[in-house]
């Protein structure tokens, strides 16, 4: 055995761009501070010091002293070297689903698609987004079929989860595989993680994706709601549906243009121009098919083979999608690219 003065270590480090500072310095000057943070975490999902979420914005607190300077959270970040993503993406096939053995605030494919991966053994475990009471987000490891009995799995919810953190820790407990649903900004982070580090791209075997024109920050989508007349207490439902913003709560529903949300758009949604999540497995949303259906955007092998088993088994009924149904939003959403500073 060689001695461990022998043994020779290989890491690819990017180059800052500010030489003499820290690599956190690098990533809060090119990506924080220019206020094109998509607030993915992906680089706390990485970080070995303390990268983390203060009052909604990524942070590291006493980074001066606890930063390693291991460069991780750049090489992660996918907007430190922000290549914008647009349109609809390559696919295998543009099809329209309803599940029959979920139910869901369309037609349930995302459940669906996470269910039958497991039943297929290729994946243990996919990671939800639930909410508490007050519609705060949380992330749910799902590893079987009855834990989706739990009502706040389903749904929109429309403000950010950290859901890359728990990706992590995921990761490290599966035995064969995780599945994971999320907004095109994780979705690229969770690619970033697959390029850089091998136990991301091995354990990592199902990505899907979501429709998303944006999020919000829970503070300011809470307080926007509740000056609308919308209580929390009683808040079954939000939906965006030509246009508008639903909330459906138990007695009354709240509703109103869409555009009216311009005022507390986070800043690294205005830049951010990919409304399909095009390099997701398979991208799921409402706009394009039948109502009561899920759009699916199939892209990658493994989504068809998921996709071929629940006709097998008769899980879903399908139908035909309409890509022409998103060229609106596809198109609205890369206007954005003009927002991005230079």
């Amino acid at each position: 055995m060689a001695a461990a003065e022998d043994w020779e270590w290989e890491v690819a480090v990017p180059e800052k761009r500010l030489r003499d500072k820290l690599y956190f310095e690098n990533l809060k000057s090119v990506v924080i501070d220019r206020n094109i943070c998509s607030r993915c975490l992906t680089c706390a999902a990485v970080c070995p010091g303390g990268i983390t979420v203060v009052d909604d914005r990524v942070d590291f607190p006493d980074y001066e002293t606890r930063c390693m300077d291991c460069g991780a959270c750049v090489r992660v970040c996918p907007r430190y070297v922000y290549e914008p993503k647009s349109g609809l993406g390559s696919y295998i096939k543009f099809i329209a689903g309803r599940s029959k053995r979920f139910k869901g605030q369309d037609g349930a494919m995302v459940t669906e698609l996470i269910v039958s991966a497991m039943e297929m053994g290729l994946i243990d475990r996919g990671l939800f987004v639930s909410r508490s009471e007050d519609w705060t987000t949380e992330i749910f490891h799902v590893r079987d079929a009855e834990q989706l009995a739990i009502p706040t799995l389903g749904g929109t919810k429309y403000t950010f989860a950290d859901v890359l953190p728990e990706l992590k820790k995921a990761v490290m407990f599966t035995k064969r595989g995780v599945g994971i649903v999320g907004t095109p900004c994780i979705v690229s982070g969770v690619r970033r993680l697959q390029q850089e580090f091998p136990l991301f791209r091995e354990r990592v075997k199902l990505i899907v994706g979501l429709f998303c024109t944006e999020n919000f920050h829970y503070r300011d989508i809470s307080r926007f709601l509740t000056e609308k007349g919308v209580d929390f207490s009683k808040l079954i439902k939000t939906d965006i549906t030509k246009g508008k913003f639903i909330a459906t709560m138990t007695d009354s529903e709240v509703k109103f243009k869409v555009k009216e949300l311009e005022g507390i758009l986070p800043s690294g949604c205005r830049v951010c121009t990919d409304f399909t999540a095009v390099e997701s497995d398979a991208s799921v949303g409402s706009v394009g098919s039948a109502k009561g259906y899920s759009t699916v955007v199939v892209r990658q092998k493994i989504a068809d083979e998921i996709i071929d088993y629940i006709r097998e088994k008769g899980y879903a009924d399908f139908g035909e999608g309409d890509p022409a149904q998103l060229d609106y939003l596809i198109n609205h959403k890369k206007a954005r690219e003009k927002n991005i500073p230079k």
